[in-house]
């Protein structure tokens, strides 16, 4: 019969040997999944529950990066980083609604205007390669709207957070992996999946538009939507499904849009339970 320090003891072993895995947070997370109806992560007046990121001045906004003017949150561009949920989320159906502005900063002023929305985000703010959180990104980029980026980082205790996804995909001419559905499957750990029709001709030019392109031209307004269900996540642009990825590492975590050097309009951020994911119609346009 076991006495109570053993017990106590083998406890305590269980404990280090769980910490030590790798994906392990020492910290629990209570993310929460959207039940009753949609909630507003940004409510059209103010920046209440959100926190800014930027890599050159952290927690503070000097510059007004992150604004709200009409009624829309307004991003300026200048700078690199991001607005977050002070919350994490799992199991949901996120809509954003957002426009390019006119400009654009620093080296990309001639380069594709560039954001991306971050799902599943872990870790403390620029654990990320020094600017964002680890995450899977769903790409907000001219001719690239969709595409899936598998962004590393470091938990607080600075162990490594295994980000991943595994997607079903082929190759482009230039050996790209572009998500194909029913082709087989492949583990991503860092790197891109694009979206299914991406422009193997795409450059990295302001304005750049494919000839498959589901985004609209630039000054209209555009929808993603983003269903996180478990372990997967389904990738739409108005209303078309343009990515998916399974096996998703992690399942629950901060949502954040970017910064990235183009100005942005967004005027809907918001999440939908799963079980009442709105049927949205065309984009409504100014």
């Amino acid at each position: 019969m076991w006495t109570r320090n053993r017990v106590f003891q083998s406890i305590i072993v269980a404990a280090v040997i769980l910490a030590s895995r790798p994906g392990y947070s020492q910290k629990p997370v209570n993310a929460i999944a959207p039940s009753d109806g949609p909630l507003k992560l940004f409510n059209g007046k103010d920046l209440a529950g959100l926190k800014t990121w930027l890599r050159d001045t952290r927690e503070k906004d000097p510059r007004g990066v992150f604004s709200v003017k009409n009624g829309m949150l307004h991003i300026s561009g200048n700078g690199l980083g991001y607005l977050r949920t002070a919350s994490d989320y799992r199991d949901y159906h996120l809509v954003v609604e957002f426009k390019w502005g006119p400009r654009t900063w620093g080296n990309r002023k001639d380069r594709s205007r560039d954001s991306g929305v971050l799902v599943h985000a872990a870790g403390p703010d620029g654990s990320g390669g020094g600017t964002w959180m680890a995450s899977i990104e769903s790409q907000i980029i001219e001719g690239g709207c969709g595409d899936f980026i598998v962004i590393g980082g470091k938990y607080a205790n600075g162990k490594p957070v295994p980000t991943r996804i595994t997607c079903e995909v082929t190759k482009d001419r230039d050996g790209e992996a572009v998500w194909k559905k029913g082709d087989p499957r492949k583990q991503f750990r860092s790197g891109r999946v694009n979206w299914f029709g991406r422009d193997p001709d795409w450059k990295d030019i302001l304005g750049f538009r494919g000839k498959r392109d589901v985004e609209n031209v630039y000054g209209k307004w555009n929808r993603m939507e983003v269903t996180c269900r478990g372990d997967t996540i389904q990738v739409r642009i108005n209303g078309i499904l343009v990515n998916e990825a399974h096996q998703v590492f992690p399942r629950s975590g901060k949502i954040l849009i970017q910064t990235e050097m183009a100005e942005m309009f967004v005027r809907r951020w918001e999440l939908w339970p799963l079980d009442k994911i709105p049927k949205l119609g065309r984009v409504p346009q100014d």
